[in-house]
């Protein structure tokens, strides 16, 4: 018997999620710290600021590359090796960064940087296994509430380091943060060798099965991808906006993101109405929050820095709750197969959030913020309208039911 299994039966003990949670925050953070400094980075590499964006959207078209090709290898794969494998790759590609002074070659490190920070995704779904049954959604949403803090407090502490040291420091700052994290991982998350048998080939084709099998999972990766897209729309033009327009300094921007991570309280209580049987008015909600979070910066009482600061908190509320809800419904329907349904889940996600960060920048440079507003709250309104038409089809073929 492995280690995951005994411990399966007994649960994740607090300081055993507290610590998934800190290694998730830690290494999802990679894929943000770019965010608010890029106005930095692109004349010292030598790029253009309408294709700055560019060093957020490669970081994120490389985390779907490294979902969809190195997290299924979790389904296959002895767990904690992988991790470690994965996690020393990204401290490699965050130190090259920090030295490089050419643009093809920050945004190829860019691109490593995001595919080996995906040991993430083989973090959460270890837990989900470890975890019993009745308590899975409540774990899942507070390894999801140190992620999204990750998420959050990644872009204030950028925009603090850059402030007194340079961006090349938030370079090297991540990199000594990963041989941290391989510390930890070696010593403390335990090892877990999957019951599936087969190769590589197997497992990627294996995807596309799963993907036609599950409606629900077809279902909420959309609905968060679409979410994403308007999430990291917002926060790559969020800096831009506030710099330009109010004058703040990088040290304020850093305030800014910091209020934003209110938001992080949204994960454990996401997990809670799951575990509840909440989950599809609980994702309406989100789904409303969203687009009407970005309609309060156009209105005119609140148009100015006081909308942005509300569209970040309730943005960001919205975001993790809709993904800790999709998260626990995906996880459910095949135990088995956990990364690869969440190696399928977050790619759609992250493809989401790159196509949101490569539009930012040309939306903003041409039509300002009014135009961004519009645009990111598009995405999670054409989500609500496709939850509201999937539940109306669910309902209606259940009254359909009796007269077969």
């Amino acid at each position: 018997m492995n280690t995951s299994t005994s411990r399966q039966h007994h649960g994740l003990s607090p300081a055993l999620v507290l610590l998934f949670a800190f290694c998730c925050g830690a290494i999802v953070a990679n894929l943000y710290y770019a965010q608010p400094i890029i106005e930095l980075i692109a004349p010292a590499v030598g790029l253009s600021m309408h294709k700055a964006s560019l060093i957020v959207s490669l970081t994120q078209i490389g985390y779907a590359v490294g979902l969809l090709f190195l997290v299924p290898l979790a389904d296959l794969l002895e767990n904690r090796r992988l991790m470690l494998l994965t996690t020393l790759a990204a401290m490699v590609c965050l130190l090259a960064a920090g030295f490089s002074t050419s643009p093809g070659l920050f945004l190829g490190l860019s691109l490593l940087i995001g595919l080996s920070s995906v040991s993430v995704q083989m973090l959460i779904p270890l837990a989900a296994h470890l975890a019993p049954e009745a308590t899975r959604g409540r774990v899942v949403g507070n390894i999801m509430a140190g992620l999204l803090l990750g998420i959050l407090l990644a872009r204030p502490v950028a925009s603090l380091i850059a402030e007194y040291f340079g961006w090349r420091a938030v370079y090297f700052a991540a990199a000594a943060m990963m041989l941290g994290i391989v510390v930890v991982i070696a010593t403390t998350i335990p090892r877990h060798a999957p019951d599936n048998r087969g190769h590589y080939g197997q497992l990627l084709l294996s995807l596309f099965g799963l993907l036609r099998r599950y409606s629900t999972l077809r279902q909420r990766a959309l609905y968060q991808g679409l979410m994403f897209a308007s999430f990291s729309l917002f926060w790559t033009v969020a800096p831009l906006e506030l710099v330009r327009h109010y004058g703040f300094s990088q040290t304020q921007v850093a305030l800014f993101a910091l209020v934003g991570a209110i938001g992080a309280i949204a994960a454990p209580i996401a997990g809670r109405l799951a575990d509840a049987g909440h989950t599809r008015p609980a994702t309406l909600v989100a789904l409303i929050l969203a687009p009407l979070a970005f309609a309060l910066t156009l209105a005119s009482p609140l148009a100015g820095v006081l909308g942005l600061v509300l569209c970040a908190v309730l943005l960001d509320f919205a975001v993790q709750l809709n993904m800790v809800l999709g998260q626990r419904e995906v996880y459910a329907l095949e135990q088995n197969s956990r990364a690869r349904l969440n190696a399928l889940y977050m790619t759609s996600i992250f493809i989401g959030g790159a196509t949101g960060s490569a539009i930012a920048s040309p939306i903003y440079e041409n039509f300002g913020w009014q135009g961004a507003a519009l645009i990111g709250g598009a995405f999670p309104a054409a989500a609500l309208l496709l939850a509201l038409w999937a539940g109306w089809r669910a309902a209606a073929s259940q009254h359909a039911l009796p007269s077969k």
